[in-house]
């Protein structure tokens, strides 16, 4: 076993674009030293790891300068929001570390005031009622490199958008027949600049506001009336919405000329969302996951969502330190996932406390020992940290190994057990290995050995034997059975779905082709008997295998359940795995 010497602390944050920005306005004094920052999901499903990034974004920046950051709720689409996802996602930004304090919001609390927003943009010619279906409205939109035609409907009076706006307010119009469109320019070669649709009717009741509404703002047009309604200076969002960007200075310019906001006006800025190696970050393809039964629901813990990532024993310590290294960029690029394991490892060696478990036994019997005897060995409870003491762990005549840690014809370089080899029992005898008992099948049932009595780790003669093997081990009379799954990359290949070398120029690999059959393996190994009623969420190294979780579902007192979190050292390096 290797312990990792430096510390997961992170540093200082680093500069990047966003703060030079925000410290140029500082500088000027443009919102008199105030930054206010946001974080609105939509509440249509879990939090994944790419959130993870823009969470510790938006409220590390907060907190970098003593601004307060927004949690708030874009739930402008009510055939999609529940408040199942509302509560796991203020549970997931508080499980972060993350604290918005009184400013919780809901764009659905603004929905008479964005109504009003509309209305005087009609009142300012500046928005139409238009009457065209769908695909006409497509039709008239035109292409990337052919310009948009106007609606026939773009030249109503303001007088007649008014009357026909409020009677789709009043729920006179079925879904479909109309929409409100801003009036921008139908030739702009920015498409999204092409009087896009800010209203659309839909006689579907809202999971906060009932059926008080049968209209609802789009979210390119709710999203910055809520930004200027919170006095939000900085409105972080992903590089998707870089092209949004025009309209949402023209929308805010606008309104602010029309008299219902103050200058200046929050600005829009994008940065590189994440994109991770070995995962899918789509929420499509995160639906058909868990819809198609590939992995056990939305807290399976190869799953890349939150509450999945804690389920498998990541931390929120580990995020924060994977978001701080990977920094923030304006162009795309690829992190491997090994960065995050990896950011895992260094907060859970420091933060774990040490436990051992055997996840492959057979049976080693010390031949020499009394029989129905057991003494007390001790082992620290973390070797970087001797403040937190020692545990006792009881050793008796038979103890549970490692099968791996026992040849009975070794292979060049193995220092463990086979006959005739001497090896250390970690905080307990040295032994000697005097042979093996085997079933009529040729496996091996137990390891026989002899111990020197004067070799217990701690005491004056342990010393005196020089061994290279180091062996765990539980004592069988007192081991704690347990369910231990072991979990690993849900996807064997860096890009799932992508094209590879040497496949067909015309072959579309399905992503769902590249699912590693190996992600999950359930065991029952043999555990040190103070696991045995550990706190469900509890972290701890096992000793030679990695850093593992009790289950915060299925774990009980008594009966444990521990889920693999990450092994000591990247085992897919170098093409390893």
């Amino acid at each position: 076993m290797s312990d990792h010497s430096h510390s997961s602390a992170p540093s200082a944050p680093a500069s990047n674009f966003i703060r030079n920005i925000i410290d140029e306005d500082m500088r000027t004094a443009k919102w008199q030293g105030r930054v206010e920052t946001r974080f609105p999901p939509e509440p249509n499903g879990y939090l994944h790891y790419g959130h993870a990034k823009s969470i510790c974004l938006n409220f590390g920046l907060a907190e970098h300068y003593n601004g307060v950051c927004h949690m708030r709720f874009d739930d402008t689409n009510p055939e999609k929001e529940e408040q199942e996802y509302v509560d796991a996602i203020l549970e997931a930004v508080k499980w972060l570390g993350f604290d918005w304090g009184s400013h919780l919001y809901f764009a659905s609390d603004y929905f008479d005031k964005m109504y009003a927003c509309a209305v005087a943009l009609i009142e300012a010619d500046k928005a139409y009622v238009d009457s065209l279906g769908a695909d006409e409205m497509r039709a008239y939109r035109g292409t990337l490199t052919e310009p948009g035609r106007d609606s026939p409907f773009r030249q109503r009076s303001v007088a007649e958008n008014l009357d026909l706006f409020r009677r789709m307010r009043d729920g006179e119009f079925p879904e479909g027949t109309h929409a409100l469109r801003a009036k921008i320019d139908m030739a702009s070669p920015n498409i999204n600049l092409r009087d896009p649709v800010i209203y659309r009717i839909r006689h579907v009741a809202h999971h906060r506001t009932g059926d008080k509404w049968c209209i609802y703002p789009l979210y390119t047009f709710a999203h910055p009336i809520e930004d200027a309604i919170e006095n939000v200076t900085h409105s972080i969002c992903t590089l998707e919405f870089e092209d949004q960007r025009p309209f949402y200075d023209w929308l805010l310019d606008s309104l602010a000329s029309a008299g219902l906001f103050r200058r200046p006006l929050p600005q829009q800025i994008e940065f590189a969302r994440l994109n991770l190696t070995y995962v899918v970050l789509s929420k499509r393809k995160l639906i058909s996951l868990v819809d198609k039964g590939h992995v056990d629901g939305w807290d399976d813990p190869r799953l890349p969502t939150l509450i999945g990532a804690r389920r498998r024993g990541y931390t929120a310590e580990g995020f924060r330190l994977f978001a701080e290294r990977i920094g923030i960029s304006k162009s795309d690029a690829w992190i491997d996932i090994s960065v995050l394991e990896e950011c895992m490892r260094e907060h859970l060696n420091e933060a774990a406390e040490r436990r051992v478990a055997v996840l492959d036994p057979v049976k080693l019997v010390i031949t020499n020992y009394p029989e129905n005897h057991s003494e007390a060995c001790a082992a620290p409870n973390h070797p970087l940290k001797p403040d937190l003491g020692q545990r006792e762990m009881p050793f008796s005549r038979e103890l549970w190994i490692e099968r791996e840690d026992f040849m009975e014809e070794p292979s060049k370089g193995f220092r463990r057990l086979f006959p005739g080899n001497m090896a250390r029992l970690r905080y307990g005898y040295v032994v000697k290995c005097t042979g093996c008992e085997k079933d009529a099948d040729g496996k091996v049932t137990a390891v026989l050995a002899e111990y020197m009595p004067d070799s217990k780790s701690g005491t004056p003669g342990a010393d005196n034997y020089k061994v290279k093997g180091n062996l765990h081990w539980v004592s069988v009379a007192h081991a704690c059975a347990a369910e231990v799954r072991l979990y690993d990359r849900l996807f064997a290949h860096a890009y799932p779905g992508a094209r590879r070398e040497g496949d067909p120029e015309d072959l579309e690999r399905d992503y769902i082709d590249d699912l590693n059959p190996d992600s999950k393996q359930v065991i029952t190994a043999q555990l040190e008997p103070s696991l045995a009623s550990v706190a469900p969420e509890a972290h701890f190294q096992f000793e030679r295998h990695g850093y593992f979780v009790a289950d915060r579902r299925d774990s009980r007192p008594g009966a444990p359940v521990f889920n693999r979190s990450v092994t000591l050292k990247d085992s897919w390096a170098k093409g390893s795995k």
